[in-house]
Parts: C-alpha cells; structure tokens; sequence
C-alpha cells in the first residue's frame, strides 16, 4: 500500500475532477503491476494496472489508495467491475471514496462476486490526499 500511496501523491493536482488514485496488482507475493490515476482523471489507476496486468490479474489481490469506483459517469466499466471481471480474489483499499458513484457501491459489488475486501490499511498515511476531495 505504501506504493500505491506514493504513486496516487505523485499525481495530486493533476488528475482534475478525480482523486488522485494509486492501484498495485500483487500475485503470489510479487507485483506485477502498478499505475496512478492519469492526467485529467482517466483511465483510473485500476484500469490501467488491470490493462498492465492481463492474465496475471486472476487470483492477485489488488491494493488501492481509494475505493475502487462503482458507478462510472461516462457509462463504461467501472473499476469494481473491472477487478471481478479480471479474476482478482482480493481487494485491498485505504480509504472509503465519498462521492456518488462510489460510495460503497464498488466494495459491495466486489463482496457479492465473491472477492475478500478490506478497507483501512495505511487510512491515516492515505487520507491527506484525499482532503480536497
């Protein structure tokens, strides 16, 4: 998550509209991805560490500074539904994510296909970057 965390506060300020997010993709012990939010605010951290991943998303577990999102405004993939779709087992996240198309919907889509998910670790070292939010 320290990674993650480093990668999202390389982005703050640039990501317009949207958080400045981190996602690292961890299989059997190594990463075999990792991205931020882009410039302007998409593709979002996870879809591009997904992307990034391919094959070896299935059975990684996926560590996220924010929440993944569970409602995209643009009416594509939202991330939640990204991580189901690539096989992730387990999503990591530090923070809870406030606005409408999150709020608690992503890790709710994510408990109900089956992925373990568990919010709060690093919150207090990942949550200034998201005060502006």
């Amino acid at each position: 998550m320290r990674r993650a965390i480093d990668l999202a506060a390389a982005r703050v300020g640039l990501t317009g509209e949207n958080p400045a997010v981190g996602c690292l993709i961890v299989r059997d012990g190594d990463v075999v991805a990792e991205a931020a939010t882009a410039e302007g605010g998409r593709p979002h951290a996870e879809e591009q560490a997904l992307a990034l991943a391919a094959e070896r998303a299935k059975g990684a577990v996926a560590y996220v500074t924010m929440e993944p999102c569970g409602e995209r405004s643009n009416g594509t993939a939202s991330c939640s539904e990204r991580l189901v779709a690539a096989g992730v087992t387990r999503v990591v996240y530090a923070c809870p994510n406030p606005h409408a198309h999150s709020a608690g919907r992503g890790p709710a889509r994510l408990r109900d296909a089956g992925l373990k998910v568990e919010v709060g670790l690093l919150a207090e070292r990942a949550r200034p970057l998201y005060e502006r939010n």
